[in-house]
């Protein structure tokens, strides 16, 4: 049976079989998303868990798609997939204390420098507002990696940025201005990223390519992947912040 039958007869009759056939057939993006997930949290996270996490959004998807829309069900159904994972890591509240702090201190030295500089400011500028030395540095954007990652995208979905699919007829006029006016934010901020920070970015988000493979591209160390992402993301979340 092909995929439009399939949603028809299920959409249609609600019928249990096609329903667990779409699942089967939908089951491997899951699989995809969390093992991109996996390569950043982990340290801290199973990969069995992630998934079971990602199955809940991909339900999620089969039981809201609209099969009159055009839209790509695997497009759709990517951001509920990730977006159930997202949410359940911030249930679980796994991220210490100290390395929150530590992502709160950095992401206000970014925007209170590059509010006063009115550009993209160093390292050293950043070590000399904060005190310490340039390997001190590196090494909190290393621990606090994998926290930015989550709150960014916890920030996103909470704006409904990256669901770019909401039916906007659905949606409030005030709600449709305001996400789209959060994504330009977010568009024009990236653009304005240093170069290699908007590399890893673009690579990572765009191109889904793992650290690994950036490190490779780059001619780079994971660990020095991870820190330009980790710097990355505290811009980022520092724009959106103040706006």
């Amino acid at each position: 049976m092909g995929d439009q039958s399939l949603w028809q007869k299920y959409k249609k009759n609600h019928d249990k079989e096609a329903k667990n056939q779409l699942i089967e057939r939908y089951i491997e993006l899951v699989k995809i998303i969390a093992g991109r997930l996996y390569s950043t949290y982990g340290s801290n996270i199973e990969y069995d868990d992630l998934v079971s996490y990602g199955i809940f959004g991909l339900l999620d998807a089969i039981e809201k798609f609209d099969i009159d829309k055009k839209v790509k069900f695997e497009t759709y159904a990517q951001i509920r997939i990730r977006g159930s994972i997202i949410d359940q890591l911030r249930n679980l509240d796994w991220i210490p204390r100290s390395v929150r702090q530590k992502s709160k201190m950095i992401e206000e030295a970014y925007n209170n420098l590059e509010n006063r500089f009115g550009r993209n400011v160093k390292d050293t500028e950043v070590a000399k507002e904060l005190n310490i030395s340039i390997d001190e540095l590196n090494t909190i954007l290393q621990q606090i990696n994998s926290f930015n990652i989550v709150s960014l995208e916890e920030k996103l979905y909470d704006s409904n940025i990256v669901d770019h699919l909401k039916y906007e007829e659905e949606s409030l006029p005030e709600d449709i201005i305001c996400n789209r006016e959060l994504y330009e934010i977010l568009q024009h901020s990236i653009e304005k990223l240093p170069e290699r920070e908007k590399q890893v970015i673009s690579l990572y988000y765009f191109n889904e390519v793992t650290y690994k493979e950036i490190g490779e591209i780059l001619e780079i160390s994971e660990s020095r992947v991870s820190q330009l992402h980790s710097k990355a993301i505290s811009r980022l979340k520092a724009k959106i912040v103040e706006k």
